[in-house]
């Protein structure tokens, strides 16, 4: 099996040395230092469960220099800001990739799989939820440091996901669990109540998730967000697990958040670094279906814009 990585973070390494170490040939994309680093270390998994290292992996520096009619997968692991730029590049090199390649985003947000649509077949784009940490302390390596449920793998198109049971099958046997769901919108909507309501406001006051609990005005804020994107969902084609809004706090407030009390987000960490965030995979895309169909998402506009704000700054 074939799999080329483009986004070699925390997070691509993290899965990229996983299936090599159950005998994929991996190969990456990537460039500058990040591209230096792994050609000269290769890549490394660390952190919790088994530790892994491979040696040797081919990196590739333009698209114009990947093989050609060569690669079963694509893992997409790049920030969303990248989507559009790395859509349109394998758009304009599919010699790389055979026939049947399917492509499968690992990343933050939802909808990450509409840029690609607008080149590839809905039976060829695939999106993974993803709730295991992954830092990147050196460019090569990714440490795992948070596991809480599987890696997820399936279709928002109502594809059939099931012939993606051998990279599930890879995944696990390296020590971390990763399942096939014909339900991975639910997963990925559960995910994104909980990164746009913790997300950007962590970052905007510069709080841990838990530490946003215990005011009662961002208390109010998270509330509303929560509320918004029930009304979302619910005017939507999509669903997820919780009937009401209330429900949803009921364990977010219970569980989730105690969980990740000391947690910042990635949001916050981005904006420390003075890089663009996700917002728009994540609240834009909230503000985005709710004002196709006619739902007041004020309160996360609100966020949207200061987030944005910050932003433009940089």
């Amino acid at each position: 099996m074939n799999i080329l990585l483009i986004g070699a973070g925390g997070v691509g390494i993290g899965i990229a040395t996983s299936v090599a170490s159950q005998g994929a040939n991996v190969s990456i994309y990537a460039t500058g230092e990040t591209a230096k680093s792994i050609k000269e270390n290769g890549i490394r998994r660390t952190g919790l469960f088994t530790h892994y290292e491979i040696k040797d992996i081919p990196v590739y520096e333009t698209y114009e220099s990947i093989p050609k009619d060569t690669f079963d997968y694509i893992f997409i692991a790049s920030k969303t800001t990248a989507n559009e730029n790395i859509a349109q590049n394998l758009n304009n090199h599919r010699e790389i990739l055979k026939s049947d390649t399917k492509i499968i985003i690992f990343q933050n947000g939802f909808g990450n799989d509409e840029p690609y649509l607008k080149y590839f077949l809905k039976n060829q784009v695939y999106c993974a939820r993803v709730i295991t940490g992954f830092t990147r302390p050196e460019r090569y390596i990714s440490e795992v440091t948070v596991y809480t449920e599987p890696i997820l793998l399936g279709s928002l198109q109502n594809e059939d996901p099931s012939h993606l049971q051998e990279i599930a099958d890879l995944i696990t046997k390296s020590g971390i669990k990763c399942e096939v769901t014909d339900e991975v919108d639910k997963y990925l909507w559960a995910k994104m109540l909980y990164n746009c309501t913790l997300n950007p406001l962590g970052a905007i006051l510069n709080k841990t998730y838990g530490e946003l609990t215990e005011n009662p005005y961002t208390l109010e804020i998270m509330n509303d967000i929560i509320d918004e994107i029930f009304e979302v969902i619910k005017s939507s084609p999509y669903t997820t697990f919780w009937d009401s809004s209330d429900d949803y706090k009921d364990i977010f407030y219970s569980k989730l958040v105690p969980d990740t009390y000391n947690h910042y987000s990635s949001t916050q960490q981005d904006i420390q670094k003075h890089i663009k965030t996700e917002i728009d995979s994540l609240t834009g895309k909230v503000i985005q279906l709710g004002e196709v169909n006619n739902i007041n998402v004020s309160t996360n506009k609100i966020i949207y814009n200061m987030i944005k704000a910050i932003e433009s700054t940089f």
